[in-house]
C-alpha cells in the first residue's frame, strides 16, 4: 500500500515466480538469466509463460472464435470504477449473497473470499478446491451489465467442469475477467481499479499489474 497525493494506492497483483500459480495444463512460469554482468556486461533475463500467468485478465477471444481480442479493447477500459464485495461461501460465489443493486451499468465487481482470507490466491500451488463464481452469479453480472468481473484465483471457472459456463456466459457479453487479485487486505467498499495489460497484438488474455485506489 502507497499514498499518492489524498489517494491510498494498493497493490493486489501477486508476484510471478513466487505466489503465482500455474493452472494445470498451463505453460509454467519461468525467468532465467541468460546473460551474467560477472561474465558479460549487463545481466539480461529471459520469461517463459501463458497469458494467462499470475494476475491477469481474460477477453472474449479466449473461448470464442470471433469475439474481441485484447486490441479491441480501449486502454481506458482497464480503468474503471469497482465495487469489492466479500464473499463468506467457503465453496462458490452464489448470486443470493451478492447485492447486485451496488453495482452499476459500466462499473466493475471483485470477489473477495477465503482464497484470499487463507491465501490460496497468493501460495504458488494450485489447489482444486478454491471459490469459484456459480453460473447463476454469472448470469446476474451480465444482468446489472456490468462491465468486468474479477476473482481472487487463477479462474472464475469451477476446476474439473466439462462446460465453462462461467466464462461463456460473462466473456459472451464482453465483460473483462480479472483472476487472481489478492484482495487479502482490502475492505469491501468502492474504488478505481487500473489493470493495464500488455499491450499484445490479437491476444487472449494477458498479464497486468493491477492495483486499487481509494479516494
Amino acid at each position: 500500500m502507497s499514498d499518492l497525493g489524498n489517494a491510498t494506492i494498493h497493490d493486489i497483483s501477486v508476484t510471478l515466480g513466487t505466489e503465482s500459480i500455474d493452472y494445470p495444463g498451463d505453460t509454467a512460469y519461468s525467468r532465467n538469466l541468460i546473460m551474467n554482468s560477472g561474465d558479460s556486461f549487463c545481466n539480461l533475463s529471459r520469461l517463459e509463460m501463458s497469458c494467462h500467468s499470475g494476475t491477469h485478465l481474460d477477453v472474449p477471444f479466449h473461448f470464442y472464435a470471433d469475439g474481441k481480442t485484447l486490441d479491441d479493447f480501449q486502454v481506458t477500459d482497464f480503468i474503471k470504477r469497482v465495487h469489492v464485495i466479500e464473499i463468506m461461501d467457503p465453496d462458490r460465489i452464489t448470486a443470493s449473497e451478492v447485492d447486485w443493486s451496488l453495482i452499476s451499468p459500466g462499473e466493475g465487481v471483485l470477489f473477495k473470499t477465503r482464497n484470499s482470507r487463507e491465501g490460496l490466491v497468493k501460495s504458488g500451488k494450485f489447489v482444486s478446491d478454491f471459490v469459484y463464481l456459480s453460473p447463476d452469479a454469472a448470469k446476474k453480472v451480465n444482468e446489472c451489465k456490468a462491465s468486468l468481473v474479477g476473482i481472487d484465483y487463477i479462474s472464475i471457472e469451477q476446476f474439473g467442469v466439462e462446460h465453462f459456463h462461467s466464462h461463456l456466459e460473462v466473456l459472451g457479453q464482453d465483460v473483462i475477467v480479472l483472476e487472481a487479485v489478492n484482495l487479502e487486505g482490502i475492505s469491501e467498499g468502492t474504488y478505481t481499479l487500473m489493470c493495464l495489460p500488455l499491450k499484445l497484438s490479437s491476444a487472449d488474455a494477458s498479464p497486468v499489474r493491477a492495483i486499487l485506489i481509494e479516494d
